[in-house]
């Protein structure tokens, strides 16, 4: 059970967060920052929320709509071509570890830039 206190000031303390994650995410391409810890930023907001109207508020809040995907599905000739926006974050993901693993992986076989 939350304290008067809290359920009347977690709402702007969630708001402050929010913004503030935003900005970080958004200046992370340059400076420190990024979508990660702008996501902790946030889930960390959503978490004081959370705790002090309860996670039903929560729920009613985020609009569980705007937690879906989205699918479509096209045919190209006889063969069905299954686009979604989950797949946008896979192939994010693809990248990364494709551009991690071969960096290593140049790095070792590089010697350190040793001749």
């Amino acid at each position: 059970m939350s304290t008067l206190i809290f359920r009347t000031v977690a709402p702007l303390i969630t708001l402050v967060m929010l913004v503030f994650s935003a900005f970080v995410t958004l200046r992370g391409h340059n400076d420190p920052g990024g979508g990660f810890i702008g996501g902790l930023i946030a889930a960390s907001a959503i978490a004081i929320y959370g705790i002090a109207m309860g996670p039903g508020m929560v729920a009613r809040a985020s609009g569980p709509r705007s937690l879906r995907s989205l699918w479509s599905e096209f045919n190209i000739g006889e063969t069905a071509v299954a686009l979604s926006t989950p797949m946008v974050f896979d192939i994010g993901v693809y990248f990364v570890v494709l551009g991690t693993i071969s960096a290593i992986a140049l790095a070792l076989e590089d010697g350190g830039g040793e001749s």
